[in-house]
């Protein structure tokens, strides 16, 4: 029988490192950004980070029982410079976490502060691997955008995929998306990030991520946030588990764990 991991008292974050043990490991994600503590970027000789995707090549929406993923071709697709020097990673999946109200819902926090949700794009190193797989086991092999939610505006990319939530409602649904995504417009347009290294944030909690974290959020509508609020982490043929998330997709993030030693950094315009 597979894994039940999840976000319930029962199979939540705190549990995971019992069937996966780098769980406990020390480069953990994702973690609270204290932004006094962040070694500024000025000193840092990074080049501009870059990115180049395909919206036609967003290729379907899924729910696999604990989010919402975009399925991405990642041909053509590329993410290279500031921390990934040379090394260009192309684009896997994005995904998103968020909370069950407006007042938490990221993964990582800045000082403290939780925002509404957060947005993770995935990419992987093709310079060196030749493979999503191989990536995924080596310290250097996956780099991952994160950009927090908050409410306001509606946003116009966002709803190609927020709109379309209503037919994935339960655990294994998945939907072609009929007009694509542009993943670059889910980007703020200021490229302020703090970087650091750290790991997937759901199992196996893997340690091979380079972290991208936008400082300034983009704005979703709450009626955007409710869409991702309704949706069910289990499969329609199963009866509704009577856990208190009520067999919803919510609170699916992880909390922050210690940063410990590992440096991080704020990189771009100040």
């Amino acid at each position: 029988m597979s894994h039940h991991w999840g976000y319930t008292q029962e199979n939540g974050p705190d549990k995971w490192f019992v069937e996966f043990p780098q769980a406990k490991g020390s480069r953990q994600s994702p973690v609270d950004i204290n932004t006094s503590s962040a070694k500024k970027g000025s000193d840092l000789k990074v080049s501009p980070l870059k990115w180049k995707y395909v919206p036609e090549h967003t290729k379907s929406l899924v729910n696999p029982g604990y989010c919402w993923r975009v399925d991405v071709n990642g041909t053509e697709s590329e993410l290279t410079g500031g921390p990934l020097g040379n090394n260009i990673y192309k684009l896997e999946q994005f995904h998103c976490h968020w909370g069950c109200n407006d007042g938490k819902g990221s993964e990582h926090t800045v000082d403290g502060v939780s925002y509404a949700g957060e947005l993770h794009l995935v990419h992987w190193n093709t310079t060196k691997y030749k493979s999503f797989g191989e990536a995924a086991s080596k310290p250097d092999g996956l780099a991952v955008l994160g950009v927090f939610l908050k409410p306001g505006l509606h946003h116009p990319e966002f709803d190609r995929v927020s709109s379309l939530l209503q037919f994935i409602k339960h655990k294994g649904d998945r939907i072609t998306l009929p007009n694509g995504c542009d993943p670059a417009k889910l980007l703020p347009s200021t490229t302020t990030y703090w970087t650091y290294e750290g790991s997937l944030t759901t199992p196996p909690c893997s340690e091979c991520v380079i972290w991208i974290v936008f400082k300034t959020p983009i704005e979703v509508s709450h009626e955007q946030l409710e869409a991702m609020r309704d949706m069910n982490c289990y499969d329609v043929k199963e009866d509704c588990p009577c856990n208190e998330l009520n067999g919803k997709v919510i609170n699916n993030f992880r909390p922050p764990l210690p940063l410990g030693n590992r440096e991080l950094r704020e990189i771009g315009e100040h």
